[in-house]
């Protein structure tokens, strides 16, 4: 969802300053704006001096003005940080058993786990992601289950087969897991 919004909003934010600035550079360049267009020729300004002073003397002006510029200066902030946290585990630190370790891709261990689920009885689609740090990862996993499963046998193959599986596989004292599961809905078919 995240990642939707971002984009859209770079989209939106990047359009508008394509817009604004290829209007300035029209209008610069001798292009003669329509009437209702900010600017009006060549050497106009975006802002006279009595529109730039019109509220100097007030005594909110100031004080709304730096508000305003806090609010996005935090805003920016918080998009900032929200581009660059990472949601998904990249690696995983495995014990080779020698006193070494190694790391394994996060989306390769995220593969398996899915695979494994998705191949258990009764399980229509399965999909996985690792968070947490590199040396005590947790799986989110998202099970689709056909109409005719139990949720607690699936839960406990799930358990018993593909999360001791990778556990195992990767060297982990535990490994925590959440677990969504939802029924699958099958479009009605016809029975002749």
């Amino acid at each position: 969802m995240l990642r939707v919004v971002n984009r859209v909003l770079i989209g939106v934010v990047g359009l508008a300053l394509v817009v604004a600035g290829g209007s300035v550079l029209a209008v610069g360049l001798g292009v003669k704006p329509p009437s209702w267009w900010v600017h009006d020729g060549r050497h106009d300004v975006l802002l006279s001096d009595a529109q730039r002073t019109r509220w100097r003397g007030d005594g909110w002006w100031w004080p709304t003005v730096l508000a305003v510029l806090a609010v996005l200066v935090l805003l920016a902030l918080w998009w900032l940080v929200a581009v660059l946290r990472r949601r998904r585990l990249t690696e995983v630190a495995v014990s080779t058993g020698d006193g070494e370790g190694a790391l394994l891709r996060g989306r390769a261990l995220e593969g398996v786990l899915a695979t494994d689920a998705g191949d258990l009885e009764g399980v229509a689609h399965a999909h996985v992601r690792l968070v947490g740090t590199r040396t005590a990862p947790e799986a989110r996993v998202r099970l689709g289950l056909e109409p005719h499963v139990d949720p607690g046998v699936a839960l406990d193959h799930l358990t018993a087969n593909a999360l001791a599986h990778a556990r195992d596989s990767a060297g982990l004292t535990t490994l925590p897991t959440e677990v969504w599961l939802k029924a699958v809905k099958h479009r009605a078919e016809r029975v002749s």
